[in-house]
């Protein structure tokens, strides 16, 4: 493993310990399932399909900002894996107790990211757009990638001239609603 790799698998340790060795977490675990990706006028064949897992914490609330922790890994565009850890703080623009608590969050998430096609797996930081809609057993996050960052970051315009920007899915399933 390259130093690196190892670099941004330790960070993601630490980033998972820092919360699961709380005394008492009064927050939210989220198992993610990293899932797909639209590559927005896309002439080349792009991977969508960006399995991979991770994890998302949600502080208790305090107010109708929602803050959150975030790691995950997963297969990217190019089919290589990538590596992502950071945080988010989103506005609770809707929440109703009806249909199993139906929440509507948008809001930003900051990171450090891990890619092989930018920097050799070199960690880079990001700030992404993100929107949240779910209820307290499972949600779906989307995010961004707008057409400047996917030009000057990735360089995809080299391969694909016309492309825009990406649109990332992950779907998210609340650990403690299938705790009996």
């Amino acid at each position: 493993m390259t130093t690196s790799k190892t670099t941004v698998t330790a960070a993601l340790v630490a980033l998972l310990l820092s919360v699961l060795c709380q005394p008492a977490v009064a927050g939210k675990f989220d198992i993610v399932i990293n899932g797909k990706s639209h590559h927005v006028n896309a002439d080349y064949d792009w991977n969508e399909e960006n399995l991979g897992l991770g994890l998302e914490y949600e502080f208790q609330p305090t107010s109708r900002w929602i803050k959150t922790l975030n790691a995950n890994s997963f297969v990217d565009s190019l089919n290589n894996m990538s590596y992502m850890a950071g945080a988010g703080i989103k506005r609770r623009l809707l929440s109703t107790d009806r249909f199993g608590g139906m929440y509507f969050d948008a809001g930003v998430v900051g990171f450090l990211m891990a890619r092989k096609d930018i920097n050799d797996y070199r960690p880079f930081p990001g700030i992404l757009p993100a929107v949240s809609i779910g209820n307290r057993y499972a949600g779906i996050n989307l995010t961004y990638l707008p057409k400047k960052a996917v030009h000057d970051m990735a360089h995809a315009n080299v391969v694909d001239p016309n492309i825009g920007g990406v649109i990332f899915m992950q779907f998210k399933f609340r650990m403690d609603a299938f705790t009996f």
